[in-house]
């Protein structure tokens, strides 16, 4: 894992309203990312909701009714994790292009907490979990906060 290169982020995000929309598999992983990304959203001021998805795969349409129904952001939590057939391939693809329509076509950001993992190992290391050294919940909330006040801006 590289972080190398990653900017500090410390949004504002007073007077927002995120969604945060997490899968259930590998529950340890993801009660990791959702306590990071709960706890980033509250520390930048915004209102939070938490909506659970089964698995990844589901996160797209929740992240789209999520935009619909007034989230100034989204922040998308999943992992997924290497197996012997190529389900792999078609889930983070499928979610990837998913939530990148979401964001597009809706004009609200969605951040992108979804670990694509070759082992459990690598997602627990980016789960926020003590011992972790990464917390990917923590900044794919930080990323749709920020770029929500630039939308915001943007759109005068």
């Amino acid at each position: 894992m590289s972080g190398a290169g990653a900017p500090t982020i410390t949004p504002d995000g007073s007077g927002l309203r995120v969604v945060v929309v997490a899968a259930q598999w590998h529950t340890a992983v993801m009660d990791g990312l959702v306590a990071g990304a709960v706890r980033a959203v509250e520390e930048a001021g915004a209102a939070v909701t938490l909506e659970r998805v089964p698995g990844t795969f589901e996160l797209p349409v929740a992240a789209a009714a999520a935009a619909r129904g007034g989230a100034d952001a989204v922040v998308a939590l999943g992992v997924v994790i290497r197996g012997d057939t190529p389900h792999f391939d078609y889930v983070c693809q499928a979610a990837t292009i998913g939530l990148t329509e979401v964001s597009v076509r809706a004009g609200v950001p969605v951040g992108f907490g979804v670990l694509t993992t070759d082992d459990e190992a690598q997602a627990l290391d980016r789960a926020g979990l003590p011992g972790s050294r990464g917390d990917k919940g923590a900044e794919a909330a930080q990323a749709a906060i920020a770029t929500a006040r630039v939308v915001r801006r943007l759109a005068g």
